[in-house]
């Protein structure tokens, strides 16, 4: 059986574009895990009558409805009102709670140095300790508690109030799934798979084709079985593919299609990134890594810091903007960076070198390019970026004509950076 899921997020800052939603995707990957397929994330603004009509939208066809966010002491903090009403139930004031809430901004205003909570802090605090008759009340991390809150007429599905924050939100979330009125809405969920591969190289139009060709052919029987969702990102594709267990051989066969056509392109079939595939790959080899950056200016570093233990290969790198600090950190020859320019094959070959022989590492990458918008000339346009990576077996330079904006060419640049040293890494002789 097939249990879904909707998920409100509440919030003009979000539906605006000014905060990013980090709460709707977190919740259905959380849910996917119980089996529960979430069939709508809402976004709305901190409107009373759009809330509600989301409430009610959702209700109609999921066994559960999540709200995030306007839990707070302030007047646009509207959700749990508007939950109480959509529900049909009144609100009363929790007593023990409201003393809890005063205790916690009690805390936060000593921490703070905000000296004594005064009478508005007084009546956020008691807003916020308004609950819907007969919801169950879920511990408040921060000042703002979560609400279970079912229908009065037993006719509907129960919806789950949560604070906005994700510091907050996802604490909580273990007391929200384990209430029972949510675990009654969800009995029956069944075991959702989920996998990813993911490719670098070839077009998005030949994975369709390669997909068609699989569906239409004897070897895709139960494909219909399987939702399946291809992404292009930064230059990688990725397919995703849901599934009940049910359906794993259809699986299986689509991911042996996959590898028989793409083979080597296809670098990760386990969910790993690509980030986290260099990472093994170093760690398993013992190899080091230097950066020396130009225009992408210590993302490419940044990338490889980002994982935990990457002290363990990354151990450093330059952002050398300016012709001099070339010369100065790398070792870049002035009269090469007269010749040629600093847009160039020799010269990302220089800074290659110089990363990994100024800091002793196994490998050296370097970046050097026209990220835009301006910049550019004829000869050497905007998009135009040299990479090279320098290791025990050579130098190994790319020349990438990208276009896009200039956040598009810095973030494709790393991406090609990490594939070129993924490249190397899978097929080097012994370090």
């Amino acid at each position: 059986m097939v249990v879904r899921a909707g998920v409100v997020v509440t919030g003009t800052e979000v539906l605006t574009g000014r905060v990013a939603d980090a709460n709707g995707p977190w919740l259905a990957e959380r849910l996917r895990l119980l089996g529960v397929d979430v069939g709508r994330i809402v976004v709305v603004g901190d409107r009373r009558e759009d809330l509600a009509g989301a409430i009610r939208f959702l209700a109609a066809d999921h066994a559960l409805v999540i709200t995030t966010g306007g839990l707070g002491p302030t007047a646009d903090d509207l959700t749990a009102e508007v939950v109480a009403e959509v529900q049909g139930r009144s609100a009363h004031l929790d007593a023990a709670l409201e003393e809890q809430i005063t205790e916690v901004v009690a805390s936060l205003h000593a921490q703070r140095g905000w000296g004594e909570p005064g009478r508005a802090a007084a009546v956020g605090v008691r807003k916020q300790a308004m609950v819907p008759e007969g919801a169950h009340v879920l511990a408040p991390v921060g000042t703002a508690p979560g609400l279970v809150v079912p229908p009065a007429t037993g006719d509907g599905p129960p919806v789950v109030v949560l604070p906005g924050p994700p510091g907050e939100l996802r604490p909580m979330w273990d007391d929200a799934v384990t209430d029972d009125l949510v675990r009654a809405a969800l009995a029956g969920a069944a075991e959702l798979r989920q996998a990813t591969v993911r490719l670098w190289g070839p077009p998005e139009a030949e994975l369709a084709e390669v997909l068609r060709a699989h569906e239409d052919g004897p070897s895709a029987d139960g494909f219909a079985d399987l939702e399946v969702t291809t992404c292009l990102r930064d230059g990688e594709l990725e397919v995703v593919t849901r599934y009940a267990p049910t359906a794993q051989p259809a699986y299986d066969a689509l991911l042996a299609a996959l590898h028989a056509h793409f083979g080597a392109q296809v670098f990760s079939d386990d969910d790993r990134t690509v980030d986290e595939v260099v990472a093994d790959l170093l760690r398993g080899r013992g190899a080091t890594v230097a950066t020396a950056e130009s225009c992408t200016a210590g993302l490419l570093a940044g990338r490889l810091a980002d994982r935990a233990g990457s002290s363990a290969y990354l151990q450093g790198g330059f952002v050398t903007y300016a012709n001099e600090v070339k010369t100065s950190q790398l070792g870049v020859e002035e009269a090469l960076l007269q010749r040629v320019g600093a847009v160039s094959e020799e010269v990302a070959v220089a800074m290659a070198r110089g990363a990994r022989e100024r800091l002793g590492t196994t490998y050296g990458i370097s970046v050097t390019g026209v990220a835009g918008p301006d910049g550019g000339t004829a000869e050497k346009p905007v998009g135009l970026v040299h990479v090279c990576v320098s290791g025990p077996d050579g130098d190994e330079p790319r020349e990438l004509r990208l276009g896009g904006s200039r956040a598009h060419v810095r973030a494709r640049t790393v991406v090609s950076c990490l594939h070129l040293l993924r490249e190397l890494l899978t097929t080097a002789g012994p370090v």
